[in-house]
């Protein structure tokens, strides 16, 4: 790793293909259910990212920057989903980010690797009850560079 970055991380936030189109680098809102047509969780001009997110991907791997992919992932029947989104969840229906179905991957072109770190949370925040911070910290981490469509809601701190 370059000298340079060597205290550098980039998070990719959310890059998975939800049912209704959102994603994100940190890697924010990059899952299917987030940035696809039908994804459940679709946030409009999603797609129109993808290109950039990967391209920051590939430079990052060039400089030997550690990446970082927060992903949400939820358990079948909501049962780690907040309150408010637990009617999205209910038995024989798949729901938004469900930990092994195509919404929770990430969108094509994005691909978690060797020396890549995946954390998965359960809420907006990457650091809200999650160990991101002590992850960052315990490797030596004090500079960010975050990718996404909604870096704000995400990164509530």
């Amino acid at each position: 790793m370059a000298e340079k970055w060597k205290h550098t991380a980039l998070l990719v936030i959310d890059m998975q293909l939800l049912e209704n189109g959102d994603f994100g680098l940190l890697g924010f809102f990059l899952q299917n259910d987030f940035i696809l047509d039908d994804g459940l969780m679709r946030v409009n001009g999603g797609k129109a990212i993808v290109p950039n997110v990967i391209k920051a991907v590939e430079i990052a791997r060039q400089r030997g920057i550690l990446i970082v992919w927060v992903v949400r992932e939820h358990d079948y029947l909501g049962r780690d989903v907040e309150l408010f989104r637990r009617h999205l969840y209910t038995p024989g229906k798949e729901g938004p980010t469900t930990k092994g179905y195509l919404g929770a991957q990430l969108v094509d072109g994005l691909v978690i690797k060797e020396g890549d770190y995946k954390l998965v949370k359960t809420r907006f925040s990457a650091f809200f009850a999650t160990h991101l911070h002590s992850f960052l910290r315990s490797n030596g981490v004090n500079n960010l560079v975050v990718v996404g469509r909604d870096n704000s809601e995400l990164v509530n701190t």
